[in-house]
């Protein structure tokens, strides 16, 4: 256990063959895990609670109104089940007393006349229902996870764009130190 932490850690302990890029390696990876893991959290609770206002905002401003269906649904080409949605114009007074016209999906098996209820936003215009509590605490939860998962990905990433980086000046540096070799010795060695 000790020998295997020994190996992983070999940039950390003072060795002869160690160089400072790979002193350099092994900070820009340390700090690139500290900052995935404190910013992918920081982001995914971020924009949780951002999508979750935002669904509360829509819930507040959103409410239910009767509605009369006032002309016969349109039904297109096919001939819809009971349970189809079509498009229908429905007739609705708001909260405030104004009355509106628009068009909503209403069951196909609704006639002209019946009650129904849609959602309004306040200002005159359909909305759709909101999601539900549940619905909304779920999507939040991806959204915050998707968020941390890209935030800690973008991190990772761009360490891994450092660490390719400093291997590729490794390389080059062994290169012209194995030049230096072949001049000295009066022979190339690769």
């Amino acid at each position: 256990m000790t020998r295997r932490a020994g190996v992983w850690l070999w940039r950390w302990r003072r060795n002869p063959l160690r160089r400072t890029s790979d002193v350099v390696e092994a900070w820009v990876l340390l700090v690139a895990w500290i900052l995935a893991l404190v910013g992918g959290l920081v982001a995914g609770v971020l924009t949780a609670s951002a999508m979750q206002a935002s669904a509360e905002r829509v819930r507040a401003q959103s409410h239910p109104v009767q509605a009369v269906l006032t002309q016969d649904p349109t039904h297109g080409s096919a001939r819809p089940t009971s349970s189809a949605l079509v498009w229908g114009t429905v007739r609705w007074t708001d909260r405030d007393g104004s009355t509106h016209t628009g068009r909503t999906r209403v069951p196909a098996s609704a006639a002209p006349g019946s009650q129904l209820t849609v959602w309004s936003n306040g200002r005159g215009g359909l909305t759709s229902p909101p999601a539900s509590a549940a619905d909304t605490a779920f999507q939040s939860f991806l959204g915050g996870l998707w968020a941390s998962a890209a935030g800690a990905g973008l991190v990772i990433g761009g360490a891994k764009l450092v660490q390719a980086r400093l291997d590729r000046r490794r390389f080059d540096q062994w290169a012209e130190e194995w030049a230096r070799v072949d001049a000295r010795w009066g022979r190339k060695t690769g």
